[in-house]
């Protein structure tokens, strides 16, 4: 079980697509979470690894990073 699973699963139950799936992370442990979504998002201040598989990078968490993935990608 990971977090990928997780989502997958949680996306399921809404009846959504994997298509409209964003989902933001920061360490290792969010790389399956990544993979799946179609917008895979790490904070600026991810682990490299992570951020080396992400479709797209915003800012750290520190500077408001999940509140620009909403700006840009949702409203």
């Amino acid at each position: 079980v990971n977090k990928g699973a997780g989502v997958h699963a949680v996306t399921k139950a809404l009846g959504l697509k994997q298509n409209q799936v964003i989902c933001v992370g920061d360490a290792h442990n969010d790389l399956a979470m990544i993979e799946y979504a179609k917008l895979g998002v790490a904070m600026e201040n991810a682990t490299e690894g992570l951020k080396s598989v992400a479709d797209y990078i915003t800012h750290s968490n520190q500077h408001d990073g999940v509140a620009h993935v909403i700006n840009k990608f949702m409203l």
